[in-house]
Formats: structure tokens, sequence, C-alpha cells
């Protein structure tokens, strides 16, 4: 019979050993070896690791993969060496290292270190991660306080794991191999493609096929691959390159951890990026390179430029194709030659010049040189004879090519301006070219004008439907055929069903704010993507035309600092804009509420203010198109959920051409105190949106808005305090007090600089906006001293002071059109 104590102490040695079993469940021990019909799989149980054969092959190979139904490896030990049969063993060596010991106990692979340590004191341990690691720890603390010996992720395969961090010297023009991939899809071995990170000229990801460069990224220019199509779109998941002094390093961590990510060197010479779809059960691809033959280095030959969209070489202007009928047969490695010669270092000869080609790729072999600008990056390759073209990227600086290009690509959107140097007689028969093509273009649009009048005319006096209600119903369809004559394939149109319900019948609860435009939604479709849901007001001033120029400016535009539109919707009476949800609303929410103020440290306004600089300077310089914004404010500021900023509010943008520096309106739109001096009187450019900048700039520095400043204080407007404390030395009156973190107060001090130059009130003495972010930067260490900005100050009398406290109680910040209140 069973004594009491011995009925205590059975059920905690039950609870021990499964304890016991919980613990080593994803680890190996000095007394546990790993058998060839053994595996173990990390705590979480996202990764196991064991033995595998490949399809078509009895080959025994020890690795990691993702513990889901689709096996996908993503590590191998033994991949140039299998094991060809199950005999396999893994363990913790004498020396304190793991080995693989096949039938014979050769050794086929171990985890060599150069350390010999005591066996008792190593184990190994498969990480949540797919890290696989040896560590080093005492009897005593088990691995509560691990030392890494030895880790998988120092010696990846063909595969790029989140958390992997390869780390290895900035050493100039040389190549550092990471992944090498599979020699086929059955075989593990080290194949003919790798991936790595190539130093020469400027930082990039490089695929190799034997040492020869197959495919490229472009460089990285701190927030993305340059060299990429669609660059906003592409590598978004935290796939990063990090340069520090003397350092590179790879990163990649995904925005959703939660989603299981990785990267593939794959056999074939693609890079994968995979990801697991839980609605299909099986991993997805989200992205890949090269995606067309363009991407393919060097397809083009020297000197020749791949249009991405069609998959078609063409010589750049001024070239011609070295061998015609290879050529036009469609073999394009030859490249193309020079027509003329360059003129530089000619005597006699005509001073050669840039064209300016748009959207590109820039070409490999890029050398970088200091220059504080556009104009200055131009000048320096203007007077060296070798260079043969340059670019100016805002992020990296000035880039000039004195090799021959090759791998260069013509985008859609995206990439940047290369400057490709031609002599004179080149770029004049360019400009002629295209003087022909207007003189055509302007006598088809001509006579389709009159065609189209003549229809008019016709079509109106045959016009007999008098009813209003027929009225309306043409009204319904000629604003419908209006969205239709976009040719948008995205974003889609939605259905006013759709977003009813999202909204819960536009219920009050789920509304966010009210603009001129009208009320906006928060909504939830029905796969629980969250949108925010814009719907016009019927007593709104803004129209068809608002309506139509927003959804016109904005589909076209992709920058992780503008808000995205995902559709639109049109039925009857009702136009709405359907946008990414921003969960943090608009930067007035915060930097005007002394609640949400606190969560808003300088670090984050400094970033604020860098997200709305780039912003703009996409608008203004690096989109297809050329966009002033005419309403920037902090209300048309949206924070997504890390208060990064995104410009939002289209409608009463204006589209520039490309040779347009300003223009004339006869309905100034805008919000009073964002609003530039000439810009009142019917003027704008983009420096006018540079005005509203500066106007943002003092209001995150003060915290305090423009519109509504203090009589008492004798200034009309916070601009007009800021001059005055500048100019009295006192800008630590302007500074809100909330700002309090050490070493902070240089780069407020030049915040405040640079939003006075903003707010000068000649537009010609203000700054364009990539000079603003130079000057952000500190790329420009000596800034000008502002001038006086317009509405500074006025004579207060004693009614002022009286009405001084109605004034500041005002929270009119509604924008305007043709100098009316909406």
């Amino acid at each position: 019979m069973a004594s009491p104590l011995h009925k205590l102490l059975l059920p905690l040695l039950l609870l021990y050993s499964s304890i016991q079993l919980c613990f080593t469940i994803d680890t190996i021990t000095t007394t546990q070896s790993l058998k060839d019909t053994d595996s173990i799989t990390s705590q979480n149980g996202t990764f196991k690791l064991g033995f595998f054969s490949p399809p078509e092959t009895s080959n025994r190979f020890l690795g990691i993969w993702f513990n889901k139904p689709v096996i996908s490896i993503v590590w191998v030990a033994n991949r140039d060496t299998p094991i060809e049969d199950n005999s396999g063993l893994l363990r913790i060596s004498e020396n304190g290292n793991l080995e693989l010991l096949d039938g014979s106990n050769t050794t086929i692979w171990s985890s060599t270190n150069g350390l010999n340590i005591s066996k008792l004191s190593t184990q190994a341990q498969l990480l949540d991660t797919g890290n696989f690691v040896l560590i080093q720890s005492n009897l005593t603390d088990s691995i509560t306080d691990p030392n890494i010996i030895w880790q998988s992720f120092d010696e990846p395969s063909n595969t790029f794991l989140p958390g992997m961090q390869p780390t290895f010297p900035d050493t100039p023009n040389k190549n550092h191999v990471i992944f090498k991939a599979w020699k086929s899809e059955n075989d593990p071995s080290v194949g003919n493609f790798s991936v790595g990170i190539g130093t020469a000229g400027l930082p990039q990801v490089l695929t190799w096929n034997n040492g020869v460069i197959y495919w490229r990224s472009g460089p990285w220019d701190g927030n993305n691959y340059i060299g990429l199509p669609n660059v906003d779109n592409t590598l978004n998941d935290g796939f990063v390159l990090d340069i520090e002094p003397k350092t590179l390093a790879m990163k990649f961590a995904p925005e959703d951890a939660s989603l299981l990510f990785n990267y593939v060197a794959n056999y074939d010479g693609l890079v994968l990026e995979n990801y697991w779809d839980d609605g299909v059960k099986n991993w997805t691809v989200g992205w890949l390179a090269p995606s067309s033959k363009c991407e393919v280095y060097g397809t083009c030959g020297l000197y020749g430029s791949c249009d991405h969209d069609k998959s078609v070489c063409k010589c750049l202007q001024g070239f011609e194709p070295k061998n015609l009928d290879e050529w036009k047969r469609g073999n394009w490695r030859d490249g193309c030659v020079r027509r003329e010669k360059l003129q530089c270092g000619i005597q006699g000869g005509d001073q050669d010049g840039f064209l300016r080609l748009q959207t590109m790729k820039v070409p490999d072999n890029i050398e970088k040189r200091s220059a504080f600008s556009d104009d200055g990056c131009r000048s320096q390759c203007l007077n060296n004879c070798s260079c043969l073209a340059y670019s100016y990227h805002l992020n990296i600086g000035c880039m000039v090519w004195s090799k021959d290009l090759i791998d260069t690509q013509q985008f859609s959107a995206g990439g940047v301006d290369l400057f490709l140097r031609l002599p004179s007689s080149e770029l004049d028969e360019g400009n002629s070219h295209k003087r022909i093509a207007v003189i055509v273009s302007v006598t088809v649009v001509g006579a389709t004008l009159v065609v189209f009048f003549m229809f008019f005319l016709w079509w109106r006096r045959g016009r007999t439907r008098t009813q209003q209600g027929k009225k309306e119903e043409t009204k319904k369809f000629s604003f419908e055929d209006n969205v239709g004559q976009l040719g948008l394939q995205e974003p889609p149109l939605y259905t006013f069903d759709v977003l009813r319900n999202a909204t819960d019948d536009f219920h009050e609860d789920n509304k966010l704010g009210e603009g001129g435009f009208g009320p906006v939604y928060k909504g939830v479709l029905k796969d629980g993507h969250e949108i925010a849901v814009k719907r016009l007001s019927r007593s709104s001033g803004q129209g068809l035309e608002e309506f139509m120029n927003e959804v016109t400016v904005i589909s076209k535009l992709q920058h992780r600092n503008l808000v995205k539109l995902l559709g639109c919707c049109v039925e009857g009476d009702e136009k709405m804009l359907v946008y990414e949800y921003m969960p943090n609303r608009s930067l007035d929410a915060f930097l005007f509420d002394p609640v949400n103020l606190e969560l808003l440290p300088w670090e984050k306004r400094f970033n604020i203010i860098e997200g709305i600089c780039r912003g703009l300077l996409y608008l203004h310089r690096d989109s297809r198109l050329r966009i002033i914004h005419r309403d920037l404010k902090p209300s048309n500021i949206l924070l997504d959920e890390d208060l990064n900023p995104k410009i939002s509010d289209f409608g009463m943008a204006r589209i520039f051409g490309g040779n347009q520096d300003q223009a004339n309106t006869r309905r100034v739109v805008g919000t009073y105190g964002y609003m530039s001096p000439e810009y009142a009187m019917g003027h704008f450019s983009e420096k006018s949106d540079v005005y509203s900048f500066g106007v943002i700039v003092l209001e995150i520095v003060s915290a305090r808005k423009n519109t509504t400043f203090h009589r008492y204080e004798q200034s009309l407007t916070l601009t007009g305090y800021a001059w005055k404390s500048w100019n009295e030395g006192n800008v630590d009156s302007l500074i809100d007090p909330m700002i309090s973190e050490p070493g902070s107060r240089t780069s407020v001090k030049r915040c405040i600089q640079v939003g006075l130059l903003c707010v000068q009130e000649f537009a010609k003495d203000r700054p364009n906006i990539s000079t603003v972010i130079s000057m952000l930067d500190a790329d420009i260490e000596q800034l000008p001293q502002p001038k006086k900005p317009p509405f500074t100050e006025w004579e207060v009398s004693s009614e002022d002071q009286q009405s001084s406290s109605v004034f500041s109680n005002s929270v009119n910040d509604q924008s305007i059109t043709a100098i009316q209140g909406r």
C-alpha cells in the first residue's frame, strides 16, 4: 500500500518531468542528441529543426523550416555534404561545438568557432526567430543569461529572415556575398546565384550569376532603393540597409511582426519576398526581382535604356545602335554609341549641355561628389570633361558618371532625374523634334475642338428635355462620365451601399471630423480593412471641380508622406472619397491639445517637419506631375499609428507644366493665416506652399496656432511674434515649454530660423523645398538671415486690449475660396 508521502510525491514528479519536457523541446543538451527521426520545435511553434530529404532524392540534410503544412526550408547545415542514409546524428562535441555525424562517425558539418569550451557548459536552442544558437551557460543559471558563441544567422544559406543582421565593413569597391541560392529546386547545394551588398560607388543590393552582376536594386537613399520601379510600393516590409561609419548592415523587420515573411535567393536568380497566407494556407510571393527582362543587368547594353512597362530597349537620345541588325532582332546587348562627339576640351567647339531624363533608374558605376545643390552638381559635371552624366538626389547628394552608362531604365513612376551630357547639336535636334511634336499636337487639338464645338451646337439645338427631374438625371450621368474619363483602374469606384454599411449608415459615433468639403467618417469594410470616408456635404462650397481635382491628382501620386486614396463613390447626388485610415487623425489634434501634446516630444515633432518636407518635395519636384497644394495646414496633415505625417486634401491642388514656375488664379483658395501675400492677390507658385510650411514649422515649435494669436502680444500673427522674438534675441520665449529634451535647443532654433526664412514677404527670398531639407539636415551649416514676414504687427488700442480675450478664443480654421469663407 502506498504511503501518503508517495501519493504526494508522485504528482510532483510527473509535473517536474512535464516541465523538463517543455523546456527541452527546443533545446539540444550534452545528454540529448538529435537523431534523424527526431526534431525540435521553437517555443512558439513557428520553426522546426530536423532532417529532411528534398523531392526526387533520398539524401538527408539537417535544416530549419517553417512549421507549416507547406514546408519552406530556411537554413541548411550540410548543404554540400549530404548524408546518404538515415544515420545522421547532431550532438554537442567534446570541445563544446555542434557537430553533425554520419553512420561512420565522420563529421559532416560542425559549428566550429575557434573556441575550445567545456562540453558541460554548452547547449543549442532553436529560437522563435528561426535562429539556431549555441549557448555557453553555467549549470546554475541554465540559459537565463546566455552567451551566444555561434548562431545560424551568422551563416545564412539562401533565406533572409526577420531579425538577421549581416554586418560587414563598408569597404569601397567590395562585394559582400550573404545568401547563396540552391543549385536547383531539389538540390540545396550552393548554386550559381548569390545575393549580397556591393559598395562600388554607393551601397546597393546585388544578385550575381557565377560572380557576374545579374540584378541590382540601385543605391540605398536611407529610405528606399531608388533603382526599383514604383519605389514606394516595393521592399516596404523593413528590408533596409543601415549605413554607419565604416559599417554596413542589412536588416529585415516587417511592419507586422505577426506575419511570416522571408526573402529567398532562388535557384533561378530571382529574389522572392514570401509570406504565409492563412486564407489559402500556402506561401505567396509578394514581390520579386528581376520581374522582367528590363531588370536583368545590362539588358540594353551601354547607353541603352529599357522601358520598364514595355520591356523594350531604346538608345538614349544622341546615341544609335552599335549593331543595327542585331538590335532589330531584339538582341540589344551590344548597346549604343554616340552619333556625335562631345565638344568639351575641343578648341572652338560649342559648349556641351545636359538633357533631362525623368523617372529613370540611374546607371551603375556611380561616383559620389560633394555638392550642396542640384546647380552645384551640374557645375561640377560641366567643368569636368570626363563627366558623362549627373543626378542630384536629396537624400544621397551629387552622383556623377565618368564610365560608360549601363543598366539604365525608364520608369512610369518613381526613379530620379538623370542629366545626360550631349553636344549642343544633339540638344538642338531634340528641341526641334519637340517643337514639331508641339505643332502637330496643337493642330490635332484644334481640329478636335472645332469638331466638338460643332457637335455641341447640334446637340444643344436638338435638346428638348426641360423638366427639372430630367435635368438632375442628366447631371448625374454627366458626373459619372467625368469620373469614368479619368481612366482609373485603381482606385476603384465604391458603391454607396458598401460605404454606408462600412460607416454604420454614417453614424455620428464614426464621425472623425468635418472640413470645408464635408464630414469624414471611419469605416470598416467586410474584409476588416479600416478606411476613412470623406462625404461631400450638400451645403459645401466645393463641388464637382474640387472633387474631380482631388481624384485626378492624388490617384496619380504615391509617397509615404502623402495620404493614399483607395477609391471614390459617385451615385446620384452623393460624392465620396475613400482614403486609408489614419488612427491618429490630424496634426492639429495633437499640436493644439494640451493632453495630446505630451505625446509629441521634439524628436517626433522634428520627424513630422521632415516628413512634411519630403512630401512637398515629391509634389514639387520628384513626382511625374508637378503639384502645388495651395491649402497646407495642420488639419490637412494626417498622422499614422507611428505619428508619421501624410499630406492630405488635394481638392485645391494645381498641376503645373514642366517649365511652369508660377500661375495666376481667379479663385483664391486656402486658409487664412497660411496663405502667402502674393497668393492672396491671385498669384501662386511652389513658394506659396513653402510659406504655408513655414507657418506650420513655427506652430510645431511653439504649439500655438497662427490664426488665433493674442493681440496683447502686439503681433497680428504667430509669424509676427516669431519675427519680433528673433530680432530681440529672445527665441526661447517662442519655444513650447514642453520641449525639454537635452540637446534639442540647437535643432529647435535652427527650425525657427528655417521657418522664418520660409515666411519672408517676397516669394523670391524664400528657399525652395529641397533647400529647406538641406537646411534642416544641417547640410547647409550657415543659414542666411531671414527678412521681415508680412502681417507682423499693429498698433494696439485700448479697444483692442479689451477685445483680446474674444479674439484669442477664435477657432476659425476654414479654407477660403474666392476670398469667401466656406
